[in-house]
């Protein structure tokens, strides 16, 4: 009699693959009208259908490729549901297209996009166009591609770094509650894409200098530059203080010709000057990331703020630590306050870890389905379309050339990322992040 109304509702969901950001041509689907002469014929579409489902809800889950494949940026792994259990649960359902279109992504941004991409094609199709060459569709198909490899659940409370719009928010029962402008890598140091819990807001911190400004900045100096003659003096400019295997060394009395700077731990104190500022957000993670204060609140008045050695610079930093505290501690603004004054560095750590989200969607939209758009810093749009459409995409819908790793470099930088400016102004604008 051919495939059941059950099975014809299948292969409808799957040929509507587009409209979720995926693409119908991708699966192999007997015709819903197949009547199957012989049981070998009929077994041979069964099969056929049942694999379709097994790619469609691998990627639903998962994507269409993996997020290693498109950057090293991308710390991500989606999160994919057991193919014998998919089997299980659509042969079980008393509607197997609802339980496909179930797989897809959750999240709201998610859901939102999908309704514009609905309108988008549908509007296209009106007109005559062919939806899939087209850019806005083809750069929100990019950004929930990314949707697909995020925690299936973010949390009931998280802090959110979106990268290109260069803001910090935090969400509370899924609205936003707290906004404000960040600062994130350059395109050298870029701000890696990735999930952690938040543990702790240190008040008047410590800075450790990582290991590349040791080598990249420190080293240099030290050794003398182009003169060759050994210089301390950066590290007295700076409060810098200097311990091996923990003990406190002399920095005068060590060869920096010829030691191995990597083995050495330098120390920036609490103070006016150091390049943290005065709050630290701690999210312990493999890529050393975290969100701090600054000393350059100068940086927060580009448009572009692709600015740092890869670290998210905060605005306003207190007020997040206000509102961070105040849902974990109950604290009110003048204890944070009264704390940031004292002037000693403070580890406050939060009775219930907070995820924080580092995310990379060039496309968000609003309640009310309205689009915004951000530009490609890291060129991760590029590389994606090009390995999902065979060309790469700009923000404006034209194309460019991703660089290396894939990258397009900021419209506007510093001084001192332009390489003008003195080490010191580096030190101050660059180090700590």
């Amino acid at each position: 009699m051919g495939f059941s109304a059950r099975a014809q509702s299948l292969i409808g969901e799957i040929q509507d693959a587009d409209d979720w950001g995926l693409a119908s041509e991708a699966f192999s689907l007997p015709p819903a009208a197949d009547l199957p002469a012989t049981t070998e014929a009929q077994a041979a579409d069964e099969i056929k259908l049942g694999l379709a489902v097994l790619k469609y809800a691998r990627l639903a889950r998962g994507g269409r490729m993996t997020p290693a494949r498109v950057s090293v940026l991308l710390d991500q792994k989606a999160t994919l549901v057991n193919p014998k259990t998919v089997l299980t649960e659509i042969a079980d359902s008393t509607a197997p297209d609802a339980y496909l279109r179930s797989l897809q992504p959750k999240q709201e941004q998610f859901e939102r996009l999908h309704q514009a991409l609905v309108k988008l094609r549908a509007s296209l199709k009106a007109r005559g166009r062919k939806p899939a060459s087209d850019p806005v569709v083809q750069r929100i198909v990019i950004n929930m591609e990314r949707w697909r490899w995020m925690p299936p659940e973010l949390g009931s409370y998280y802090v959110w770094d979106n990268i290109p719009a260069f803001t910090a928010r935090v969400m509370k029962n899924g609205k936003s509650i707290y906004v404000e402008k960040v600062v994130v890598g350059q395109l050298k140091y870029a701000t890696p894409i990735f999930s952690a819990h938040m543990r702790s807001i240190a008040f008047n911190p410590e800075w450790i200098v990582p290991e590349t400004i040791k080598l990249e900045d420190l080293q240099p100096a030290l050794r003398g530059g182009v003169f060759g003659v050994p210089d301390t003096s950066v590290l007295r400019d700076h409060e810098l203080t200097v311990s091996y295997q923990g003990k406190p060394v002399d920095a005068e009395q060590v060869d920096w010709g010829r030691a191995n700077i990597l083995q050495y731990t330098f120390t920036q104190p609490p103070g006016p000057d150091n390049v943290l500022g005065k709050l630290k957000f701690n999210f312990p993670n493999k890529h050393a990331i975290y969100m701090h204060d600054t000393i350059q609140p100068e940086f927060f008045d580009e448009e572009v703020r692709a600015l740092s050695h890869g670290c998210i610079r905060v605005r306003q930093p207190d007020r997040l630590a206000t509102l961070l505290l105040g849902e974990d501690k109950g604290w009110s603004v003048q204890q944070v306050q009264d704390l940031l004054a004292t002037g000693n560095n403070s580890i406050v750590p939060l009775a219930r870890p907070v995820p924080v989200h580092l995310t990379y969607f060039t496309v968000v939209a609003d309640e009310k389905g309205k689009l915004q758009t951000f530009a490609d810093i890291y060129g991760i749009d590029a590389k994606m379309s090009s390995l999902l459409f065979g060309t790469p995409l700009r923000s404006d819908g034209g194309t460019v050339e991703a660089a290396g790793d894939g990258g397009a470099p900021p419209k506007k930088r510093a001084a001192w990322n332009s390489g003008q400016g003195s080490l010191s102004d580096a030190i101050n604008g660059l180090f700590g992040n």
